[in-house]
C-alpha cells in the first residue's frame, strides 16, 4: 500500500525525518499516558478507601475516557482549520491538575472530577501530537506513528509498576509527586510547540486548508471508516475489560497480593508497548490491511484460551495478546489518515476519541456485569470480541497515491 500525499498548500512540510522532535513528542506521550495509567493502577486503593463497587470503578474509567472521546474529534476538527501549537502544554497542565486533585481527593465525586481533567488533557494532547508525529516523519508515517504510540504504551506500562513501588506503600497522596513528571512534559512540549509553529503554521494566511482528494469514492471511504471503527471497538472494549479488572482477576482467581497483581499488569502493558512498534513500520512495507487483519483476528485463539489458563499461562497469554493486539492501532490510524488526506487532526481525534470512548464504555458495562456475576464471567465473555477482526476483509485492498 503506497502512502498518500497529504501536503497542505501554504504549509511548510519538512521532507526529512525530524528525530529530535519525534523523540520529544514520544517522551511527552509517555509522560501523559503514565499519568493516566496511575488511575488504573490505584483502583484497588480507591476501591478500599471509598468502598467502591466494580460498577463505580468502571465509572471512573468511563469518566476520563468519555471526556476524551467526546472532546478529541471536535478539537481535531478545529485544529485542522486553526492550528494551535501551544495547546499541547495546556493539555499537559490539565492532566497534571487532575493528578494532583486525585492525590488529595476526599470523596468519590472529586475522584470523578480528577478523572475528567485527565481526560480533557488527553483530548487536547492527542490530535495535535499525532499531527506533529506525522509532520516529523519525513514520509515514514507508519514508523512515526508507531514510535509515538510506543511512548504512550510505555507510559501506560510504567503506571502499575510505579504504583506498586511508590503509591501502594506510601498511600494515595503520593500520586501528587508524579506531577513533577508533568512539569518535564510541559517543558518538552514548549520546545515542540515552537518547532510546530515554525514548520506547520508559518506562512499560513487563511483559516481552512485545502487537502488532497481521497483516492476512493465517498461511499467506499465511509464504509472503510466504519469497518475501522468496528475494529477499534473490538480492540478497546476487549483491552478495557482485560486491563481494568486484571488486578482483581489475579487477586480473586490466584490469590495474588495487590503489588504482585500490579506487576503482572505491568507485564501485559509492557508487552503492549513493545508490540506497538511493530505495526507501523511493517505496514509501511507490506501495507496496512495485512497488519490490521493479523493484529485483531490473530489474537482470538489466545483470548479464547485465557479464561481457562493457570497463572503461568495467564501471564504468558496476556503477554502474547499485548504484543499482537497492540500493533493494530498505528496501522489503523495511518490507514484512516490515508483514506481522508488533509484531515489529520480530525481523523486522529476521531480514532483516539473513539478508542477512549470504547475503553470507558467497556469498563463501565463490564464493571456492572462483574458486580452482577463475577470477574471470571467477564473474562469468558470478552474472549469472543477479537473475532470481530474478520470484518477487516471488507477494507479496500490498496490505497493509491494521489498525484
Amino acid at each position: 500500500m503506497t502512502t498518500l500525499s497529504t501536503a497542505q498548500p501554504g504549509v511548510a512540510t519538512p521532507q526529512h525525518f525530524a528525530g529530535r522532535i519525534l523523540g520529544a513528542i514520544t517522551a511527552s506521550h509517555l509522560i501523559n499516558d503514565m499519568m493516566q495509567s496511575l488511575i488504573l493502577a490505584i483502583y484497588p486503593i480507591l476501591k478500599g478507601e471509598f468502598l467502591l463497587s466494580f460498577t463505580q470503578i468502571g465509572l471512573i474509567t468511563l469518566t476520563y475516557q468519555l471526556t476524551a472521546s467526546l472532546c478529541q474529534p471536535l478539537i481535531g476538527l478545529y485544529t485542522d482549520r486553526h492550528p494551535q501549537p501551544y495547546s499541547l502544554p495546556f493539555g499537559m497542565l490539565s492532566t497534571m491538575s487532575g493528578l494532583i486533585l486525585l492525590a488529595w481527593s476526599p470523596t468519590y465525586a472529586s475522584v470523578l472530577i480528577a478523572a475528567a481533567l485527565i481526560g480533557l488533557g488527553s483530548a487536547i494532547f492527542h490530535p495535535e501530537s499525532s499531527r506533529i508525529a506525522r509532520l516529523a516523519s519525513g514520509g515514514q508515517h507508519g514508523l512515526a506513528q508507531s514510535l509515538f504510540q510506543v511512548g504512550g504504551n510505555m507510559g501506560s506500562a510504567l503506571g502499575p509498576l510505579l504504583a506498586a513501588a511508590v503509591i501502594v506503600p506510601l498511600g494515595k497522596q503520593s500520586v501528587a509527586w508524579f506531577a513533577l513528571a508533568a512539569l518535564v512534559g510541559i517543558t518538552l512540549l514548549l520546545q515542540v510547540s515552537r518547532w510546530y509553529a515554525a514548520h506547520h503554521v508559518a506562512g499560513k494566511k487563511g483559516g481552512a486548508r485545502v487537502g488532497a482528494a481521497s483516492p476512493y469514492p465517498r461511499k467506499v471511504v465511509i464504509s472503510a471508516i466504519c469497518v475501522l471503527l468496528v475494529l477499534i471497538f473490538s480492540k478497546y472494549f476487549y483491552i478495557s475489560g482485560l486491563s481494568s479488572f486484571y488486578t482483581f482477576y489475579l487477586m480473586e482467581k490466584f490469590g495474588l497480593s495487590v503489588q504482585a497483581a500490579q506487576i503482572h499488569l505491568f507485564y501485559f502493558l509492557f508487552a503492549s508497548a513493545l508490540g506497538t512498534i511493530i505495526g507501523g513500520p511493517v505496514g509501511d512495507r507490506i501495507g496496512r490491511k495485512p497488519v490490521i487483519w493479523a493484529s485483531v483476528l490473530g489474537v482470538a485463539p489466545f483470548a479464547l484460551a485465557l479464561p481457562h489458563a493457570d497463572l503461568f499461562w495467564t501471564t504468558t497469554l496476556t503477554v502474547l495478546i499485548g504484543l499482537i493486539l497492540s500493533s493494530a492501532f498505528s496501522a489503523i490510524l495511518v490507514y484512516a489518515q490515508e483514506l481522508i488526506p488533509g484531515k489529520v487532526g480530525m481523523v486522529s481525534g476521531l480514532f483516539f476519541g473513539f478508542a477512549f470512548g470504547m475503553g470507558g464504555l467497556g469498563a463501565a458495562v463490564l464493571g456492572l456485569v462483574a458486580d452482577r456475576t463475577s470477574i471470571d464471567f467477564v473474562y469468558h465473555g470478552i474472549a469472543y470480541l477479537p473475532l470481530l477482526g474478520i470484518t477487516a476483509v471488507f477494507l479496500p485492498k490498496a490505497v493509491k497515491a494521489v498525484k
